[in-house]
């Protein structure tokens, strides 16, 4: 096994290697531009480390990995489409560097390049990339318009927050490990129980992101700390501190997520003090721990050696110990 940095430069050698240079450029190079932003490369990354838990060389997994990347990409080109949003990981979204009809067709592009890249697998394992593909992204868009959906809404539910951030989130990360183990053919119950783990571990990735945009540290977040709170995003956080708050201070939350101030500091600053007073910061804190233990309670179905298991564990562990 190599090291999730080892892992990560493999992938992204791979993927330099399959820079688009076709016609019309037009259609090409906004994808090439979205490819090579970086971010963290998490999910193809898991791809190629699942396979080798099975005893099958990364190398087999390096087309599956690429459909997952260039799938995830592809959603946050519309996602950022839908959100009106100027930036993406410091740079210009697609469609303001370009336009939202080169967004919205270059997206729609790098969906069918995703598929495609199944067609390099034969037989049963093109079958069972290609379906839980299938099932992974209609899941990401039901998941997106619940996102969607709550911007307007006053009577979100907290076990509707966690099935909207599974499915936008969640799935994708096991899905990514699933493809590996699909492609080192190891049984349907190991497959079912690493993609459990992945599942469980990208909602308590998500988790924890909501609670480093409130409590982050600015230095390393690399994002703008508190904004959720500007956007009026309904998260975790908030829905817990409407559910635990006195009446008065729910309406008060209430209240500021309903107002866009020009200067958002004074907002920024009550909103968090009602997290910590309200207790909703320490919940989230321990609904990320909830969910990771539910992602290591997984691995002890997974018929692997102890020391692989013990990898997943501290993978999982350095992602919730995480800054940025």
């Amino acid at each position: 096994m190599l090291s999730v940095l080892e892992y990560s430069s493999i992938f992204i050698d791979y993927l330099s290697k399959r820079s688009l240079e076709k016609e019309p450029k037009s259609l090409y190079a906004p994808i090439n531009y979205i490819l090579d932003l970086g971010g963290k490369r998490l999910r193809p990354v898991l791809t190629l480390m699942a396979t080798e838990l099975f005893d099958q060389p990364y190398k087999k997994a390096l087309d599956a990995a690429l459909a997952v990347e260039i799938f995830h990409n592809f959603s946050l080109v519309h996602d950022d489409i839908m959100d009106d949003a100027p930036l993406r990981r410091g740079q210009q979204t697609v469609h303001e560097k370009w336009d939202i009809n080169t967004g919205i067709l270059s997206g729609d592009a790098m969906l069918i390049l995703a598929y495609q890249l199944f067609e390099n697998y034969d037989g049963t394992i093109f079958r069972e990339l290609a379906k839980l593909f299938s099932k992974t992204a209609i899941e990401v868009c039901e998941g997106q318009q619940y996102d969607v959906d709550f911007e307007t809404r006053d009577d979100v539910t907290i076990p509707e927050y966690l099935t909207m951030i599974e499915y936008k989130t969640a799935v994708l990360v096991g899905a990514a490990l699933k493809m590996g183990a699909i492609v080192a053919n190891a049984s349907v119950a190991c497959q079912d129980a690493i993609y459990n783990y992945g599942r469980d571990l990208g909602i308590a990735f998500q988790l924890q992101d909501d609670y480093l945009d409130a409590f982050g540290d600015p230095k390393t977040f690399g994002k703008q700390v508190g904004g959720d709170i500007i956007e009026n995003k309904k998260t975790f956080l908030y829905l817990t501190a409407l559910q635990k708050s006195s009446k008065d201070d729910a309406q008060l939350l209430e209240h500021l997520f309903s107002i866009s101030p020009a200067d958002p500091i004074e907002k920024i600053d009550t909103v968090k003090q009602q997290f910590i007073d309200s207790g909703a910061a320490k919940a989230t804190q321990e609904e990320m721990e909830k969910y990771t233990l539910r992602a290591f309670q997984s691995l002890e179905s997974i018929t692997i050696s102890e020391d692989k298991k013990q990898l997943l564990r501290d993978f999982g562990n350095s992602l919730m110990k995480r800054t940025v």
